[in-house]
């Protein structure tokens, strides 16, 4: 799917390109392609003269094929994150190619700081002036909602640690499982944030070198890098975080292991005795001294269970139980 932002008398217009496209509005400032089809590809090279980049090529993670001049057109490609409220977070590739006054998007995802960006449109439409402005719109969007997420999954992580160590609370494995599959999404979480950062810094540094960037929009991406350093600091304290919880939530399944190893330990060692009892007068031998006695059955049978009890009272006293 393509959809074109551009201006009419002054309006911006949001127009949606179903089939082939045969010409650009005049003043197009950017270019959002959705699972680019090979029409789109013709379309772009025919009157832009940009070659989009194939999925595959959008995959790769050297920094000479995500960020490169291609015929007088800045690619860059970063991996932006999508789906972050579910189980399984994704960090997709999104190429921004920056054609003169244009700006081209291309993408498989439908990441949500696009949506947001475009429903501000409708009320700033100046976040589109330029493709260069759109660009930087854009980057700041993604930016706020990495934060928005690693600010998310700070309170999810501060549940969890209240959760491990409450002391008025007995875990069970079903609650240590659903702890640990929580710290292992807020991990996987905070590894895409991350990964999606670096990305952003790569490509503010780089758009930073270039010469026909305006001055007010480099101040901006000044900022705004500032501001991707200091959530990159918030990321790599929330891993931090996280692998405190994940040794702390294997320490508590631990414990939980060795108290049911334990139980079972003092309930073989109780038993041994009554077992012993029980075995030495299971013996078929004609000389036993208490076979015909009238009260053997009783003291035999008041001796096991002495015998049983002795164990737990000692471990009792010993404070293992």
């Amino acid at each position: 799917m393509l959809t074109l932002f551009h201006f009419d008398q002054g309006i911006l217009q949001n127009t949606r390109v179903e089939g082939a496209l045969e010409a650009l509005p005049e003043q197009t400032v950017w270019i959002d392609i959705v699972g680019p089809k090979p029409d789109d590809e013709a379309a772009m090279l025919r009157l832009l003269s940009v070659e989009l980049p194939t999925h595959e090529e959008m995959q790769e993670i050297e920094a000479s094929s995500r960020l490169y001049e291609d015929g007088g057109a800045l690619v860059m490609t970063m991996p932006v994150l999508t789906r972050a409220l579910t189980d399984e977070p994704e960090a997709a590739a999104i190429t921004f190619i920056l054609a003169g006054s244009r700006l081209i998007t291309v993408r498989y995802v439908e990441p949500l700081p696009f949506a947001m960006f475009q429903r501000r449109l409708a009320r700033q439409p100046a976040l589109v002036a330029t493709g260069e402005t759109a660009l930087v719109g854009l980057l700041e969007q993604i930016a706020d909602r990495l934060a928005d997420v690693l600010e998310s999954a700070t309170a999810d992580l501060e549940s969890i640690s209240r959760d491990i160590f409450r002391k008025d609370v007995v875990r069970g494995g079903d609650d240590l499982k659903d702890i640990l599959q929580r710290v292992g999404r807020a991990g996987d979480l905070a590894t895409k944030a991350k990964d999606s950062l670096l990305g952003l810094n790569r490509v503010l540094l780089f758009l930073g070198a270039q010469t026909g960037i305006r001055k007010d929009s480099k101040m901006r991406m000044k900022t705004l890098m500032r501001d991707a350093n200091s959530i990159a600091e918030h990321a790599t304290f929330l891993s931090t975080k996280v692998a405190f919880l994940l040794d702390a939530t294997l320490g508590m399944i631990n414990i939980e292991q060795n108290n049911v190893i334990k139980i079972l330990t003092v309930a073989s060692v109780a038993f041994l005795p009554p077992m012993l009892i029980a075995s030495m007068y299971g013996m078929n031998f004609d000389q036993m001294p208490e076979l015909h006695t009238r009260w053997g059955y009783p003291l035999a049978v008041a001796a096991m269970f002495l015998s049983a009890i002795a164990p737990f009272l000692y471990f009792r006293r010993r404070k293992w139980l």
